[in-house]
């Protein structure tokens, strides 16, 4: 199922990722590491771009675009074993803890899990191999803690922008 179109880019080492209109691959940069989450519900929970200050020291950047998946639609195709987690509730809003999984060999941030969302992941877009689904079924559905959105940052056209972070009702369509 390897793709050799644009939407597959030279991005990393691996070079097997695939997409179908159920499932889609996400994998790290040096490719030990690659999960297969679902594309739609009831699997796929909703896609969101998060302004947070964890996610921005986390990531090295000044947001982080986020997929997040029912753990019961989530496989670990291969790597599960290079994962490597850090868990903290000092900068966490909620206080929960907050457990962070990077690929041990190359560092990329594949995943966060909290105990405030039980039974959820929360993936990173980035990882996503198909780079085309950012476009369309990846596209994120609601900004979240724009309070500490850069300024020179512009909301996403159409895209509700919370402040905090976001519920159900802030999301048209949700599907949680």
């Amino acid at each position: 199922m390897a793709a050799s179109n644009d939407n597959f880019p030279v991005a990393g080492l691996a070079r097997d990722g695939w997409s179908t209109e159920e499932e889609a691959t996400a994998t790290c940069f040096c490719g030990a590491v690659q999960l297969v989450f679902p594309l739609q519900a009831p699997g796929l929970v909703n896609r969101h771009v998060c302004h947070c200050s964890d996610c921005r020291k986390i990531s090295s950047g000044l947001y982080m675009s986020n997929i997040v998946v029912r753990d019961t639609h989530l496989r670990h195709a291969r790597g599960r074993e290079q994962l490597r987690t850090f868990a903290q509730s000092a900068t966490v809003r909620s206080g929960g803890v907050m457990t962070n999984h990077f690929c041990g060999a190359c560092g990329t941030l594949m995943y966060r899990v909290g105990e405030r969302f039980p039974g959820l992941t929360i993936l990173r877009t980035g990882t996503v191999d198909d780079f085309a689904l950012a476009e369309t079924k990846l596209r994120p559905q609601v900004e979240q803690f724009v309070e500490t959105r850069a300024g020179w940052q512009r909301p996403i056209v159409d895209v509700p922008q919370v402040v905090g972070m976001h519920s159900r009702s802030d999301i048209k369509g949700a599907v949680l």
